[in-house]
């Protein structure tokens, strides 16, 4: 199981495909699990690894969770990390402000809540809130929303303006030919 597989090197993949190779007369002697960001489906598409992809039988791109799911993964992360469910200190705010600045990417879920977990134990919390969720994101940094999240709210903004923009000429329309 290799884990960030985008970033290793075309020869490290070259020689996975090789290991790959590995089989007796009944069956293969290795399974190989890459597990990586959308880049490593870009980089397998390259014609140099052609024959590595061809190799891929199973391939599943984990998508953003829903809203109604976050409460639970969270709570599971808890339990796992040896918390308890019904002690749970995040508050049903919080939940909705990590969904909403997540947009429900288990990575971006994970650093929100590490981060807000590590600012509630230095500040003596006991209660994650909004607030908290919002301190942990500015924590994390500037860099945090990726470029397309920002390209997608100026494409919001330039709708909303686009709209306005052609509810005013309509209008202005209207009442140029009314008089």
């Amino acid at each position: 199981m290799i884990d960030e597989a985008q970033n290793l090197s075309h020869s490290v993949l070259e020689q996975i495909r090789m290991l790959s190779n590995l089989e007796t007369v009944r069956e293969k002697l290795i399974q190989i699990i890459l597990l990586g960001q959308p880049e490593l489906r870009k980089l397998l598409a390259l014609p140099s690894l052609r024959q590595l992809n061809e190799r891929i039988t199973v391939r599943y791109d984990l998508k953003p969770l829903a809203r109604e799911d976050i409460r639970s993964y969270i709570e599971h992360r808890m339990i796992k990390a040896g918390g308890d469910k019904n002690s749970s200190s995040f508050t049903t705010g919080s939940y909705d402000s990590i969904y909403r600045l997540s947009r429900g990417i288990p990575r971006r879920i994970n650093a929100i809540c590490d981060r807000a977990l590590l600012i509630a134990y230095g500040r003596d919390l006991r209660t994650i809130d909004r607030r908290l969720i919002r301190a942990a994101v500015r924590d994390i940094g500037p860099g945090y929303l990726t470029r397309t999240d920002v390209l997608w709210r100026d494409v919001r903004i330039l709708r909303v303006a686009l709209l306005a923009a052609i509810l005013i000429l309509t209008g202005g329309v209207l009442w140029l030919s009314w008089k």
